[in-house]
């Protein structure tokens, strides 16, 4: 790169805080962090401490001429403002997830960026997780065979966070927060025909926003897929499971520990039955040893930074921009097909 390329944060909490050592870490490659900028003055002074710039405010920010990216990490409500102002300022600009709070917000952001002809993508980060890239793995190689049933879900038991995550009007709740994030890793893995939808959205620790939520998704060829995020499980279950007809996957933890086991001779079906304290079942007996195989999980590394790395080079025309327009679309259209069926408590099948 013979230019530097500028990037500046709104926001300098938690995210904005983990977007400016990613931002850092990329200066010897021509990504130059010219600063930040917060609303909450302490935190423009612990920028400052920490040998940050910190603009006196968002229009000096957006001013600033050798900036080519804005990187907004603010909360869920001001995504739609805040991308705006940064794309008439002529910024490339990347937002926090979710990228707003509707598909109509989503569609004024879109054409703002069309309008002003400038990059404007959403940070979906957990495309990076080795968890998911393992299983997206495993499912298009075939290692199952044909794939009947997945499993995703995360499990805390904390409750949701004290701040504005756990507010209606600032865009808090589990399918906005954490959804997201296993939904699009979803939709980037299968791609198939989204067919229906049903949800139920939990209010365990508060009333105000679902703190958690199971949802089913029927593809096309009989494909089941739950996606599920739990605060108040005090046990959780595993990270993935997937079933084929050859076998079955799952990956327990955000280790990636796990393993594959899949049948070796179909012939063998007999099994000494168990006995429980009322009767004994042979069909629910497990395979014996010879009749299966253990294989370990593959390894795929990844480097988060990659994002970063296609933004820039989307912004000058070499690549396309890895999280497209239409991706982002379809992830809001989803998530507000989830809301409608948790609502009605019906199965929705005019998604998109």
């Amino acid at each position: 790169m013979d230019k530097k390329f500028g990037v500046a944060v709104i926001g300098y909490g938690g995210m904005g805080g983990w977007h400016v050592k990613k931002l850092l870490s990329l200066k010897d490659e021509g990504i130059e962090l010219r600063g930040v900028y917060d609303i909450k003055p302490e935190r423009n002074q612990a920028a400052e401490e920490a040998g940050v710039h910190a603009y006196a405010s968002r229009e000096e920010l957006l001013s600033d001429p050798s900036i080519d990216l804005v990187t907004v990490a603010i909360p869920n409500d001001m995504h739609h403002e805040v991308c705006i102002d940064a794309m008439r300022h002529g910024k490339n600009v990347v937002s926090e997830k979710p990228v707003t709070l509707s598909s109509q917000l989503l569609q004024e952001m879109i054409d703002e960026a069309n309008k002003n002809h400038v990059i404007f993508t959403v940070h979906q980060n957990r495309r990076w997780d080795e968890d998911f890239l393992i299983m997206k793995k495993i499912y298009e190689e075939g290692t199952l065979g044909p794939v009947f049933n997945i499993e995703s879900r995360v499990h805390g038991s904390r409750g949701i966070p004290g701040d504005w995550r756990n507010t209606k009007e600032h865009g808090g709740g589990m399918v906005l927060d954490w959804g997201i994030h296993i939904l699009d890793q979803i939709m980037q893995m299968v791609k198939k025909p989204l067919l229906r939808v049903y949800a139920n959205l939990t209010y365990v620790t508060n009333e105000n926003v679902d703190d958690g939520f199971k949802v089913i998704l029927g593809f096309e060829d009989d494909l089941n897929v739950q996606v599920e995020v739990g605060t108040s499980n005090f046990i959780n279950l595993p990270r993935w499971y997937m079933q084929g007809e050859n076998g079955t996957a799952v990956i327990r933890d955000w280790d990636c520990s796990g393993e594959i086991v899949m049948v070796s001779d179909w012939e063998k079906r007999d099994a000494v039955p168990i006995v429980t304290a009322a009767g004994l079942t042979k069909t629910m007996a497990p395979r014996t040893e010879e009749t299966i195989k253990r294989y370990p999980l593959p390894r795929v590394e990844s480097d988060v930074r990659d994002f970063y790395r296609n933004v820039v080079k989307a912004s000058r025309g070499e690549e396309e921009q890895l999280i497209r327009h239409d991706e982002m679309m379809r992830d809001m259209k989803l998530m507000e097909a989830i809301f409608r069926s948790s609502e009605t408590h019906t199965v929705v099948t005019d998604i998109f």
